[in-house]
C-alpha cells in the first residue's frame, strides 16, 4: 500500500469514525457511489443499522468464525476488513459474498462504519 492511499484510508476511516459518533441510523446506512449488482438484485445503499441490534452474543460469534479462520493470536480484529465485512454481513443479513464482491472503496465505507460504531464515544 502506498503512503498516498494510507492517508486517503485515515482520512476515510476518520471521517466514519466521527459520522457514527453523531449517531442516528442514516449514519449507517451507506449510500454506493453506483448501483452494485449482486445475485440478479442492483443495491445503491447498503444498511447496517442492524449493528444496533446485536449483542454481545454475535460479536463472540463473529470473533469465533474469525478465530477459526485465522487461528494463533488475533489483536484487535475488529481493526480488519474481513471481521469488519463479517459483522455488517450479519447487521445487514446479506452473505459475506455480497461484501466481498464490493468495490474496494465501497468496502473500506463499509470498514469504517463498523470501526466507527464500535469504537465511536457515547
Amino acid at each position: 500500500m502506498d503512503e498516498r492511499h494510507e492517508i486517503v484510508e485515515d482520512r476515510e476511516s476518520a471521517a466514519g469514525m466521527e459520522a457514527a459518533e453523531d449517531g442516528g441510523d442514516e449514519k449507517l446506512v451507506i449510500a454506493l457511489k453506483k448501483p452494485y449488482l449482486f445475485e440478479g438484485k442492483e443495491y445503491t445503499e447498503i444498511d447496517l443499522t442492524g449493528m444496533d441490534d446485536m449483542t454481545a452474543a454475535d460479536m463472540i460469534a463473529l470473533e469465533n468464525q474469525y478465530d477459526k479462520r485465522h487461528p494463533g493470536i488475533n489483536v484487535m480484529p475488529e481493526v480488519r476488513v474481513e471481521y469488519a465485512v463479517m459483522m455488517a454481513a450479519r447487521a445487514a443479513k446479506l452473505p459475506v459474498e455480497f461484501f466481498n464482491g464490493l468495490p474496494q472503496r465501497e468496502a473500506v465505507k463499509v470498514k469504517n462504519r463498523v470501526m466507527g460504531f464500535l469504537f465511536g464515544s457515547d
